[in-house]
């Protein structure tokens, strides 16, 4: 192992520490089993802390707008529950409800629209201009093609983001909508490994980590986290041989073009976030022409619905293509930076493992979409994947894990 100096960054810290242990391991175990041994011996309270104000947590009494303003202020997708009836010696299981997030609010207030035939009429003070927006007009191309396909005029979530069913609605109140419910953690005990399990495999978004001294987070770790981790770690001897492959030679994308969950830039945008939610995707690509992808949607773009409602307001519907190109006029007449900002990232099958992780981690994004000479869709290609080459689950790893931390409530839609 070369050692040229001290490490870079924490991140680059815990990268020289699976190289010393990567050193140590029976010759006979494959390059995976070696990995597996190395991050299983690693605790996850090695893993650098995040930023403390994106270790948030949202009362359960508070409302709708209220997690949308901490959550968006924070810079943060999701953030747990504090169950506030809880007593104060409540263990952490029993402490927290949940995660909420916004793709989560905006999914779970256009369902009780649909079911409740307009918003006005789940709330009786706001402006039956509201049940109008509801079932506002969609691009013509999809009314007859995708009849479920959920339609809002541009100023839905304007009257919205101001009515008492917005202001009133507790977190509490939409429970079952959560993607992990009540909630999974880890502790800091547990091993890299199992994180890192969790955030591909079991698909989590990001995991928190409690401490079970103090029975509250202690961490929360993030799949930007974990690739900014990976990035740091190219330089390092047992890195190198597999980032230096190109993709097609890892069997690179795993999803090929034509199972990407996608939306065409005239469909409406909901139907993109419906969609995200169903299929437990982060993301999908934006579509032209049937397969050249010209934009990306992200569960964390949700959020531009409810913080910024009003730069819709002049479209007769929020088609993708509408929600894209609005969403970057805001974001640069206001100076804020953003992966929407930056445009469609993409790859070839040629290129090297270490390649996409570097593009990954400069743009902040969590996926990036695999196209050929043309410009068309081959596949896509997210943290998950690039995981699943590193360490894989051996048989009865987890055991009754889920079991004990993940009792669902009966109002459970998980």
């Amino acid at each position: 192992m070369s050692d040229e100096g001290s490490p870079r960054s924490p991140e680059a810290k815990i990268g020289r520490e699976v190289e010393v242990l990567w050193d140590v391991q029976e010759a006979q175990l494959t390059p995976t089993e070696k990995l597996n041994a190395c991050f299983e011996s690693i605790p996850v309270s090695e893993f650098p802390h995040a930023s403390p104000s994106q270790v948030i947590e949202i009362n359960s009494d508070a409302s709708l707008g209220e997690a949308v303003r901490l959550m968006s202020q924070n810079k943060v997708l999701s953030a747990p529950v504090v169950d506030v009836d809880a007593p104060e010696d409540a263990s952490w299981i029993d402490r927290y409800l949940g995660m909420v997030e916004f793709a989560g609010i905006v999914v779970w207030i256009l369902h009780q629209s649909e079911k409740s035939g307009g918003l006005d009429a789940l709330e009786g003070s706001m402006r039956p201009a509201v049940a109008a927006a509801a079932n506002g007009m969609s691009s013509p191309r999809y009314r007859s093609s995708l009849p479920e396909s959920p339609k809002t005029a541009g100023n839905f979530f304007e009257i919205l983001t101001s009515s008492d069913f917005y202001k009133n609605t507790k977190v509490k109140d939409i429970l079952g909508s959560f993607r992990w419910a009540p909630f999974l953690a880890l502790q800091t005990s547990n091993s890299f490994l199992t994180m890192l399990l969790l955030l591909s495999k079991y698909r989590m978004k990001s995991v928190p980590v409690v401490d079970p001294g103090e029975q509250k987070i202690d961490n929360i770790i993030t799949q930007s986290a974990v690739i900014h981790m990976l990035e740091e770690c190219a330089d390092l001897q047992w890195f190198k041989s597999l980032g230096s492959k190109k993709l097609c030679d890892l069997g690179l994308p795993l999803m090929k073009a034509d199972k990407v969950i996608k939306v065409d830039e005239d469909e409406p945008v909901l139907q993109a976030f419906r969609l995200m939610r169903e299929k437990r995707v982060g993301g999908l690509p934006v579509v032209s022409g049937g397969n050249k992808p010209v934009a990306n949607i992200s569960i964390r773009d949700s959020q531009f619905l409810l913080i910024a409602p009003e730069i819709y307001r002049d479209h007769r519907s929020i088609t993708a293509m509408n929600f894209v190109t609005s969403v970057k006029r805001y974001l640069e007449e206001n100076q804020k930076a953003s992966p929407l900002v930056s445009g469609m990232v993409t790859c070839r099958k040629d290129d090297t493992l270490i390649d996409v992780i570097s593009k990954l981690d400069s743009k902040e994004i969590h996926r990036i979409y695999v196209v050929d000479e043309e410009g068309n869709l081959e596949g896509v290609i997210t943290l998950r994947d690039i995981i699943s080459r590193i360490v894989h689950e051996p048989r009865g790893y987890f055991g009754d894990f889920f079991d004990g931390v993940l009792p669902l409530p009966a109002n459970s839609r998980v």
